[in-house]
């Protein structure tokens, strides 16, 4: 029989666990390449033999996006299957309409086909849109279970921008792990606050292999999802976060939606900084597509290190890449605690910005006057420190997951912005993770 062609769109993450789980040994298919793109410099890559298994000795090679047209028709593609995350509805039909226009079927793939089942009882955090606070969630129920008594591991949503061959199966507890693996800001980001807290964190590029050595440490697992995607494994409690400050996105997001609707328990973040005609707009929007969930509100409450710094200066405000970058955020926690601490200007870094920081604004035009922590190299990192040196400013306000300090030297005055998920109610996440994960370990 002849098999079926086929190339996945992705960017590092979705794509690399739809094969693994579905395609890489199934015979009815044939994947001849994977599209990137999201994350500069993931694409002229191979994904290799060592992963892509016996059927392709060769490894396939990663290209491009832009050039899915042309593949379509150089491999005689039959499919093409869509797996990466928090793009509008609007912009995953566009590309179904490029897949189409081309010859080829377009697909999305779900949970039966991607899920993976866990032997311990799990708890997935997901969101309805990057930049929503699923970190802090993740981190306050890691914290609420390790104070049961458990052994909890956090199985990270993969950010495999290196050599794949190296990043199969990640294990870090300590930073030297850190650099061992060489991990880029963002991997930084969401693995040293979990290690802060004495918590093991798993990633990397075969979740079922990630999966199978996290169950020999764990009593549960938390899924800390990655940005508004569904988990790989199947859920004894999904957490959905929602974010009033981009209120109407949970249901114009891809995959953010579906994460919506498949939700036991709706957590609408930030409701000390949005405006209360937003929350509402969120909870109704809730209520309308899953009228079962669980809801609660939460604060992200702000504080600084060195608040005195801020008042009557010029600031440079440094936010987390991602959510400002696809996250569509034109601003984050560094710019409301600057404001409120009565700044005297938030000083627009884009004049300053070297290399491919510069590229970024040009990319993401709905950055305002705040600098993305965009630092998925070496060289990136390096035009990331020489943009904060060039910015003309009294003090640098830092609202990342992690201290940017420890991973350059900034030559000016700097505030460490830190937030911490507050849930306000009706209920508490002790409660519900009693009613549900707690009562299947005590059985």
């Amino acid at each position: 029989m002849q098999k079926i062609k086929v190339i996945i769109m992705g960017a590092a993450g979705r794509d690399f666990h739809n094969f693994n789980v579905y395609f890489r040994n199934n015979d009815a298919y044939e994947v001849v390449a994977f599209t990137a793109t999201q994350i500069p410099g993931i694409e002229e890559r191979i994904y290799p033999p060592e992963l892509a298994g016996p059927k392709y000795p060769n490894g396939i090679p990663i290209c491009p996006e832009k050039e899915l047209p042309e593949l379509v028709k150089k491999y005689d593609v039959d499919q093409v299957v869509f797996a990466y995350s928090d793009v509008s509805h609007e912009y995953v039909m566009h590309k179904a309409s490029i897949a189409l226009a081309s010859g080829a079927d377009f697909r999305l793939m779900g949970p039966k086909t991607t899920m993976l089942k866990a032997k311990v009882p799990l708890v997935s955090v997901g969101a309805v849109r990057t930049g929503s606070g699923k970190s802090q969630t993740s981190r306050q129920v890691a914290k609420i279970l390790k104070s049961k008594g458990l052994r909890v591991v956090v199985i990270r949503h993969p950010m495999p921008y290196g050599d794949l061959r190296k990043q199969v199966c990640q294990r870090f507890a300590s930073y030297e792990d850190l650099d061992k693996y060489e991990c880029t800001i963002e991997e930084r980001e969401e693995y040293e606050p979990h290690i802060d807290n004495g918590i093991i964190v798993y990633a990397g590029v075969d979740y079922e292999k990630i999966l199978r050595e996290a169950e020999k440490e764990a009593d549960v697992i938390v899924w800390d999802g990655g940005n508004n995607d569904l988990p790989f494994y199947k859920p004894d409690l999904h957490i959905v976060v929602a974010d009033p400050h981009r209120a109407g996105h949970e249901v114009k997001y891809h995959p953010g939606e579906a994460n919506l609707r498949m939700a036991n328990v709706v957590i609408i973040n930030k409701v000390d900084t949005a405006k209360p005609e937003n929350v509402q707009k969120v909870k109704e929007n809730i209520k309308k597509v899953n009228p079962n969930a669980t809801i609660l509100e939460a604060a992200s409450p702000i504080t600084a290190d060195n608040p005195e710094l801020i008042k009557d200066k010029k600031v440079l405000v440094i936010e987390d890449g991602p959510t400002l970058t696809h996250g569509n955020m034109p601003y984050g926690a560094a710019t409301i605690i600057a404001k409120k601490l009565g700044a005297k200007e938030i000083v627009d870094p884009k004049p300053y910005a070297a290399g491919s920081i510069k590229e970024a604004y040009q990319k993401y035009t709905h950055l305002g006057t705040i600098l993305p922590a965009l630092g998925y190299s070496d060289k990136q990192i390096a035009e990331l420190k020489e943009t904060i040196s060039r910015t003309p400013c009294d003090v640098v306000v830092i609202g990342t997951p992690i201290d940017l300090r420890r991973v350059m030297t900034i030559n000016k005055p700097t505030v460490r912005v830190k937030y911490e998920l507050q849930v306000l109610g009706p209920t508490s996440l002790e409660k519900l993770l009693e009613e549900s994960v707690l009562q299947r370990i005590k059985h």
